[in-house]
């Protein structure tokens, strides 16, 4: 299992770009900021994608009672997950070295895939769960306070993906740079995994 082993251990350390580079953006537009406001979502904390987005994200949010954009020490997941993709990176390119001598079955590559998935379906729900919670518990005592058509406070929630009307602010939501590095690692481990499988099987009609 010389290739895949080989793949299974590329794909494990190209989770180790969220170390680097953001999972998420969120963009938002309007016609009085000719540059968008951006922050970007890393595994460890949020950043203005320019020097004063967060700041003045901060100062728009102010006015309709939304909180502040939080800091890394005021979300557990930004201590956990940085821990969570280092040990799946580590146990990928130990998985895969173990492959790669023969030491174990190729089922370890769909186990990690599986697992990798498990979690990133977790994290997704909890991003999805902080956007709700971030767009709709509100502050009673906002200076501005609107209502929708059923006389219910407005939702500010921005999308998870994908692009969204708030207001007079067009929000857009998308993976960066970490997530395309993280998505194309998992696909290689599931290659990895087929490679092997078919090895096996060759080598048992073979055999």
């Amino acid at each position: 299992m010389i290739k895949s082993g080989i793949l299974m251990i590329i794909g494990s350390a190209l989770l180790l770009g969220l170390f680097i580079y953001p999972l998420w953006n969120i963009e938002l537009g309007a016609p009085q900021y000719p540059d968008p406001l951006a922050m970007n979502i890393y595994i460890d904390g949020i950043e203005g994608e320019d020097e004063f987005d967060i700041q003045n994200i901060d100062g728009v949010n102010k006015y309709i009672g939304m909180k502040k954009i939080p800091k890394p020490e005021e979300m557990w997941e930004f201590e956990v997950f940085p821990l969570v993709i280092g040990g799946m990176a580590g146990l990928g390119i130990i998985i895969g070295i173990l492959g790669l001598l023969g030491k174990i079955s190729v089922h370890w590559f769909l186990g990690w895939f599986i697992l990798m998935m498990v979690l990133g379906l977790l994290g997704m729900y909890d991003f999805n769960s902080w956007l709700l919670d971030y767009g709709t518990d509100l502050d009673p005592n906002a200076i501005i306070k609107l209502k929708d058509a059923e006389g219910n406070p407005l939702n500010y929630k921005p999308p998870l993906l994908g692009t969204q009307q708030i207001l007079n602010f067009t929000a857009h939501s998308y993976p960066r740079a970490g997530a395309v590095l993280m998505f194309i690692g998992m696909f290689f481990t599931l290659v990895a995994w087929w490679l092997g499988l078919k090895e096996v099987r060759s080598k048992k009609v073979n055999s």
